[in-house]
């Protein structure tokens, strides 16, 4: 991804001469930057990870076209329970993501094709993809109306998890995340029966709003910020005062990265995105290895969110949590205050945080093998990255080639970085949702006016951001990729398929961890909390409740806060821990780590995490639920 000198060129003043690197940045990019050369075999054979992964491909293409030709889909109803009311039109409505949605025609639930009875008698795909039904219930002795949203949905069985194990299996053989994500992509479409893999799966996904988002943010926006920051030494002079002035060792440039990440609770892409961003110059500067860094970005984003709550997540989660006839999930006041009551028991996440905390003290007890010997790496050696890495960022934002003349300052990291979180935070407050967009577009805008009125030259401004787009690239195409296969699997009925392989006759004392576990299956394999969340809690919730009922707990409303905790940060973790999850891609590109190596040391400390919360799950609904 090097930046090739022009040929054309009749700049006089050669880059050499025009262009002065920024003492240390070299050095500490030194071994992480430079993609390692593709060399031919020289003896015949393949190695054995080529061998396995060659399998690997050959076998899910193989069965992918099995499944399209003789495998049948098992469709399955899908009711989402909304809590309805008559708004000041007269018209029947629900609120979602704070919205009020209108409801147009409605059927009886008897009556309609989507429900599973009609379903299962009939071979043919429904002719409707979703319908609103009515049923008449009897609550407290008193009957109501209730209306749900049914839809069809459908899975392969077994088969569904087929296009996830692929890429995660090549993911973690190759360590080259883009073939394994390509792969995934190619064996699902195949058992949609896709073959055009260009217009049938590719332009429809990059003609989403999902992938258009990734464009605009991660490669434009965030790619020119970066690159701005590159050219005009920004970067560099924030790690320099840092150092000065806060920083002065591994140990508290990595506590610097921790309480970055917890002031920053919005959790997720938008997380990780920032912190990365702002400590990773801190980090190099102070010989942090990658891995350590990436994890402690990574670990305090979503899991923060599940704990300091005060972001869009308890706004969109609450409206799957309706369970009818339960008084306190009634209102979308009363889940939203369901969601913070159950904080407390956000186990998972709140060990996960804790975890990075110990590692930023330096305690690597808990970390496990691969952090403490990323640790040991680059505390006796300096590399940030193991040998034969490939990190997630390319050497044009490791580098800064301040032009000749030019006088960095760290305003011109802080000024723009203080209107970049003022405008995330300052939407939120206002709108309800932060325009993470316009903060990135602010800060680069200002960034491009503060270097021009300094001086600098209009083209190197624009190599500049040309740089940073280029650095950024690799790991946007591999976004837009997750957020693919993420659909496919999705469409495919992967979560669906797992969410059925739990029967209601289990044990309540059984049931947070079986949720816990589920969860994680569908977030690891779909690389998505949120979809998870769209997933699970509409039929964990009355699962819970009705597991409740029937075993005649003391304390129900207990039993249904732990097991929403479960669905929350079992997600979470799945989330985290995948290869093809949006923030696990965005954790190794903002902080330049490989991200197989990201993944293999983030899932340790992580499994620790989520076995200790397991077991206080367990104790918690015996003796007090």
């Amino acid at each position: 991804m090097s930046h090739p000198d022009d040929p054309n060129s009749t700049d006089e003043t050669s880059n050499e001469e025009r262009y002065q690197p920024v003492a240390g940045i070299e050095e500490a990019a030194t071994g992480t930057a430079d993609q390692p050369d593709i060399q031919l075999e020289s003896a015949p054979g393949l190695k054995p990870s080529k061998f396995l992964a060659l399998t690997i491909l050959i076998l899910g293409l193989l069965a992918s076209l099995y499944v399209a030709a003789k495998v049948d889909v098992h469709w399955i109803e899908q009711k989402t329970t909304y809590n309805t009311y008559t708004n000041d039109d007269g018209k029947l409505a629900y609120t979602y993501k704070g919205e009020e949605v209108l409801i147009e025609e409605i059927v009886a639930y008897e009556e309609s094709p989507l429900r599973q009875e009609a379903l299962s008698a009939s071979s043919e795909k429904p002719k409707l993809e979703s319908q609103w039904v009515v049923e008449t219930v009897t609550l407290a002795g008193v009957e109501q109306s209730r209306y749900s949203l049914l839809e069809a949905k459908f899975h392969f069985g077994f088969w569904s998890l087929l296009p996830a194990l692929v890429a995660i299996g090549l993911c973690l053989v190759t360590k080259e995340a883009l073939t394994a994500l390509f792969s995934g992509v190619v064996v699902g479409a195949f058992m949609l029966g896709r073959f055009d893999i260009t217009d049938a799966v590719l332009l429809p996904s990059l003609g989403s709003k999902s992938a258009a988002g990734i464009i605009l943010l991660y490669l434009w926006l965030l790619g020119g910020l970066m690159g701005i920051w590159s050219r005009t030494g920004a970067a560099q002079a924030f790690a320099e005062y840092m150092t000065k002035h806060f920083v002065k060792g591994p140990k508290s440039a990595k506590f610097v990265s921790w309480l970055m990440g917890v002031l920053f609770f919005q959790g997720g892409t938008i997380s990780v995105v920032l912190v990365g961003t702002i400590v990773k110059p801190v980090a190099d500067e102070q010989n942090v290895s990658h891995e350590e860094l990436s994890y402690i970005v990574d670990s305090t984003a979503s899991p923060i969110a599940s704990v300091l709550a005060f972001n869009a997540w308890p706004v969109y989660v609450q409206a799957f949590l309706f369970v009818p006839g339960v008084a306190f999930l009634a209102t979308e006041a009363d889940r939203i205050s369901f969601f913070f009551s159950s904080v407390p028991f956000s186990f998972y996440g709140i060990f996960a945080v804790l975890g990075t905390l110990l590692l930023s003290f330096g305690i690597t007890r808990f970390a496990g093998p691969g952090i403490r010997a990323a640790h040991e790496r680059a505390r006796t050696t300096g590399q940030l990255d193991a040998p034969g890495a490939r990190p997630m960022s390319a050497k044009e934002l490791h580098v800064s080639n301040v032009p000749k003349g030019y006088k960095s300052h760290v305003l011109e990291f802080f000024v723009p970085l203080i209107l970049l979180i003022g405008t995330a935070v300052g939407t939120f407050i206002f709108l309800g949702t932060p325009k993470v967009n316009w903060a990135f577009g602010i800060a680069l805008l200002v960034s491009i006016l503060v270097a021009l009125g300094k001086g600098m030259r209009l083209g190197d401004m624009v190599e500049g951001i040309g740089d940073g787009l280029k650095g950024v690239v690799f790991g946007s195409v591999i976004l837009v990729l997750a957020v693919t296969i993420g659909g496919i699997s999705r469409e495919i009925g992967a979560g669906s398929y797992l969410v059925e392989m739990l029967g209601e006759k289990i044990p309540y004392i059984a049931l947070p961890v079986a949720l816990q576990l589920l969860t994680m299956i569908i977030a690891f394999s779909t690389g998505t909390s949120w979809g998870t969340y769209a997933i699970a809690f509409p039929l964990s919730m009355p699962l819970a409740w009705s597991v409740a009922q029937a075993s005649d707990l003391a304390n129900p409303e207990l039993f249904m806060s732990v097991c929403f905790a479960t669905v929350l940060n079992g997600s979470v973790f799945g989330d985290q821990c995948s290869p093809i999850s949006d923030t696990t891609i965005l954790s190794s590109m903002t902080t330049g780590c490989d991200l197989t190596d990201h993944v293999k040391t983030q899932i340790v400390p992580a499994s620790y995490a989520a076995g200790l919360a397991a077991i206080l799950w367990t104790l918690t609904v015996a003796f007090f639920a």
